[in-house]
């Protein structure tokens, strides 16, 4: 069909152009010919027969093929112009490019189409295709038909069927009646016979057990003879090969007489029959207890005699039979006490040897704790070879495993741990020669740590239900009472050593240098009796060694935190007292280069040969404070070294120790405050006397150096010298060397306070010193270039004060530069250096000759 609407599409399309007019004609007349045409063919076409039947619906209906097989009888002349298409071929014309064909020329297509119809099947088609409606409705109807008697039928089949299931609903309700009465009458008989069951059982047990009484009343009857009469007893009770029944059976017998005689104990007896009854169960109980003894014995020494010969399954049957008799702890305990390791006096001593090696030897702490290793791995061992034995043989193994692991912690590991840890009195100390407490506590620590390690190896073997690791602390309980006061005292003796050492080092010296000059003398003791940070780091180290002991012995957190503190606090002592006696030792040396200068300080009046001879000591003396003040200098250094090798000790290793207990850090941290306040205290005195020694060496050469044409040269016409003063020159020069020290040893806040005092020490000196001179205008430049070359120096203290204070020192000396008239301009910026300005000016050289102090009274008298 799409085939027949595609070519009809082509008609209008390939009409020529003409007038609309003569279209319409030429149309009229072709459809008036197709028309006749049309009627003449309907009636042949009627006349065709159709085949529509149902069947062809049915399965894979395909409308395009049902339409096909309708048409492709009308349609033949269109089915070779569709294959001619398909070749690319219409005859003989031409091809388009869209697939249409195009006739010759449009005045003979329009020709043709005027001679013959468009589309001459159309009749045809109309007409067949009314026949195909017809047998289509014709179709519809018979299916219609058929839907509806299909639907009585099934109406007719429902109805039957429901009415089918309300009779099967009625029989399996009837049928769920009858179950459940079945399964009612079911459960009352299983019930029933389940009582009857009950009761049966009930009266087998019931008579087994009278059976067993009257047996077990005949056995009694047997024991309830003579005392000790064990001759006329059962041939059970004699046969080997029944042992166990026997045993069973005794103990039943022996434990119902015990009762028997306990409930006769509680009550009043009535009658004598009571009282003769108890003391037939006496008598019984009596030869009971004596043939379990008996038997007992029996079946040890067949025990004994099947370990002997590693017979397990003997063995097995014994210790089976023997767990009858209290459980069997006779026989566990008779096992672990014929050990070997228990009972062989060779063995005990070849665990000393071991581990303490020959006698009379020092041991040290790495050879013991080697030969612990050896000992309690072959403890381990033979444990663990005992534990298979244990297993195979007895029938509560955890049991024996416990006994065992116990004997051997308080009998095998005791006995060595006695011989090795002898606790020392606190009173006598034993000597450093020997070890001293140093020695107790590190064989402490290697003996706990190796029977920690066996504990855990002898856990994993299996030790039962036993404590083993309360039980290990039980055997170290009487060392570890006293093990604070034993590890602080053996730090102050380790302290006390080391400082009699020291103290021996520092005469050696002396002694062999002989009579030397005192000053020279005072600076080799110094140099040998100096701070040395080998020593406090070596104090740091036994510190660190007893922490690590205090860590492994402490068990719980907070008693930890306790130990470390008073083990901490020991250190801080050691630390404070140690730098504080250098500091102090250092300060001797200061002190003695001071009594050295006063000593030589001399009067006006002296002869020449004094004065030369009292220069000479006092150059002495000058050299020795300068050594004193670089040794106090290198102490001071050596202490803030020390001071910060603890503090960082402090926050590795014993802050996080710290922090279980409260407070305790922070109590640690005022202890390491209070303990080095002293040694502070000390350093600021020293830092004092440096000053002074530092000072009184700068007055001296300002002295000694400075004349007074040095600032009143003559005027001779000659250009005034701008080279600093000779005193000045050594005075920078002395200040120069002799604070390298200080630059070195200070630090942060305490260099800038000891120079900032140092330097405002110096300007006051200084001022103190001109004061003693008269100045003319060039030995006021002379001193403006003294004051520079001050002020150049203090600026590397890098005190701002202090450069302020040599700046105006700097103005006014200005005042023996200009003239009189010009003085009272020097002071308008800065005021407040008018006081000082006053004492300058009245040392000037025209003081008086200028009448300076009348032309500058009304100027004061105005500022104040």
């Amino acid at each position: 069909m799409s085939k027949l609407r595609a070519r009809a599409s082509l008609w209008p399309s390939s009409l020529p152009c003409a007038s609309s007019h003569s279209i319409t004609v030429e149309m009229k007349d072709s459809i008036d010919g197709i028309r006749s045409n049309r009627d003449s063919k309907s009636s042949s076409v009627a006349s065709l027969p159709l085949i529509l039947d149902i069947d062809n619906f049915k399965g894979d209906f395909s409308f395009d093929a049902l339409f096909g097989n309708l048409v492709n009888d009308l349609l033949p002349s269109f089915q070779d112009e569709e294959a001619n298409s398909a070749d690319g071929k219409v005859g003989g014309s031409d091809v388009l490019a869209n697939g249409h064909a195009r006739a010759p020329s449009d005045a003979a297509k329009l020709a043709q189409g005027l001679s013959s119809p468009l589309f001459p099947e159309v009749d045809s088609l109309l007409s067949l295709f009314r026949d195909s409606c017809r047998e289509l409705i014709d179709l519809r109807k018979q299916i219609d038909g058929r839907l509806y008697n299909l639907k009585k039928e099934v109406s007719v089949q429902d109805s039957k069927h429901r009415k089918t299931l309300a009779e099967l609903e009625k029989g399996v309700d009837g049928l769920f009646d009858s179950f459940a009465r079945l399964d009612t009458r079911i459960s009352s008989v299983g019930q029933t016979a389940a009582k009857i069951g009950d009761h049966l059982q009930s009266a087998d047990a019931q008579r087994d057990t009278a059976s067993q009484t009257i047996e077990l009343i005949k056995y009694m009857m047997e024991f309830n003879g003579s005392p000790g009469d064990l001759m006329e007893l059962s041939p059970l009770f004699s046969d080997d090969s029944r042992v166990a029944e026997a045993a069973s059976i005794a103990q039943k017998l022996r434990s119902f007489a015990e009762e028997d005689i306990g409930r006769q104990d509680l009550t009043v007896p009535s009658v004598m029959g009571n009282a003769t009854a108890s003391r037939g169960l006496e008598v019984a109980v009596t030869n009971l207890q004596d043939y379990c003894n008996e038997l007992e014995n029996r079946l040890l020494a067949r025990f004994d005699a099947a370990s002997q010969k590693r017979e397990l399954s003997t063995m097995a049957e014994c210790a089976k039979i023997l767990s009858q008799f209290n459980r069997g702890t006779s026989a566990m305990q008779h096992y672990v006490a014929t050990r070997p390791m228990f009972i062989d006096v060779e063995v005990m001593n070849a665990d000393t040897r071991l581990v303490l090696g020959d006698q009379g030897s020092q041991p040290s702490p790495n050879n013991v704790a080697s030969g612990l290793s050896s000992l309690f791995k072959e403890i381990t061992d033979t444990v663990r070879k005992e534990a298979a034995t244990i297993m195979a043989v007895f029938p509560s193994p955890n049991d024996v495993m416990s006994i065992l692991v116990q004997r051997v912690l308080e009998q095998r590991v005791t006995a060595l741990l006695d011989k090795l840890l002898v606790k020392p009195s606190l009173v006598n100390l034993p000597p450093m020669e020997e070890g001293g407490l140093l020695l107790y506590l590190r064989m402490l620590a290697v003996s706990y740590e190796k029977t920690q390690e066996l504990a855990r190896d002898l856990r994993a073997v299996g030790c039962g239900d036993l404590d083993v690791e309360g039980l290990t602390e039980s055997l170290f309980s009487s060392h570890k009472d006293e093990y604070p006061e034993h590890e602080q005292a053996s730090l102050r003796q380790l302290c006390e050593a080391k400082m009699e050492e020291l103290r021996a080092e520092s005469q050696l010296p002396s002694e062999s240098t002989g009579s030397i000059g005192r000053s020279k003398g005072a600076s080799v003791a110094s140099s040998h009796q100096q701070i040395s940070v080998t020593v406090v780091t070596e104090f740091v180290r036994w510190n660190e060694e007893a922490i690590s002991r205090c860590t492994l012995l402490s068990s719980l957190p907070a008693t930890l935190a306790v130990n470390v503190k008073a083990v901490f606090t020991c250190l801080l002592d050691e630390v404070g007292q140690y730098v504080t006696e250098g500091l102090e030792r250092a300060r001797e040396g200061l002190t003695e280069a001071a009594a050295l200068r006063e000593r030589f300080v001399l009067g006006t009046s002296v002869s020449r040969r004094v004065a030369a001879a009292a220069a000479s000591a006092a150059e002495a003396a000058a050299a020795a404070g300068e050594s004193s003040f670089r040794s106090f200098m290198v102490a001071v250094q050596r202490c803030g070294s020390s001071v910060a090798i603890v503090q960082q000790y402090f926050a590795n290793s014993i802050s996080r120790l710290l922090l279980p207990v409260d407070g305790a850090h922070t109590a640690s941290c005022e202890e390491m405050a209070t303990a080095m306040s002293t040694a502070e205290a000390a350093a600021y005195k020293g830092l004092q006397q440096c000053i002074e020694t530092v000072m009184a060496e700068v007055e001296r050469l300002l002295s000694a150096e400075q004349k007074a044409t040095d600032y009143r040269s003559p005027d001779d016409g000659m250009a005034p010298d701008h080279r600093p003063t000779n005193a000045c020159t050594r005075g920078v020069a002395y200040l120069s060397r002799v604070l390298e020290a200080a630059f070195t040893a200070l630090e942060g806040l305490n260099k800038q306070a000891f120079l900032t005092e140092l330097g405002n020490r110096l300007h006051k000196g200084l001022l103190n010193h001109w004061q003693k001179f008269t100045f003319n205008p060039s030995g006021g430049l002379r001193l403006k270039r003294d004051i520079t070359e001050y002020g150049e120096f203090v600026r590397s203290f890098n005190a701002p004060s202090v450069d302020e204070k040599f700046e105006l020192l700097g103005i006014m000396a200005n005042v023996f530069i200009v003239a009189p008239e010009s003085l009272s301009t020097l002071f308008e910026g800065t005021p407040s250096i008018r006081k000082d300005a006053q004492r300058f000016i009245q040392l000037r050289e025209d003081y008086k000759s200028a009448k300076l102090a009348s032309r500058l009274s009304s100027l004061w008298t105005s500022s104040s």
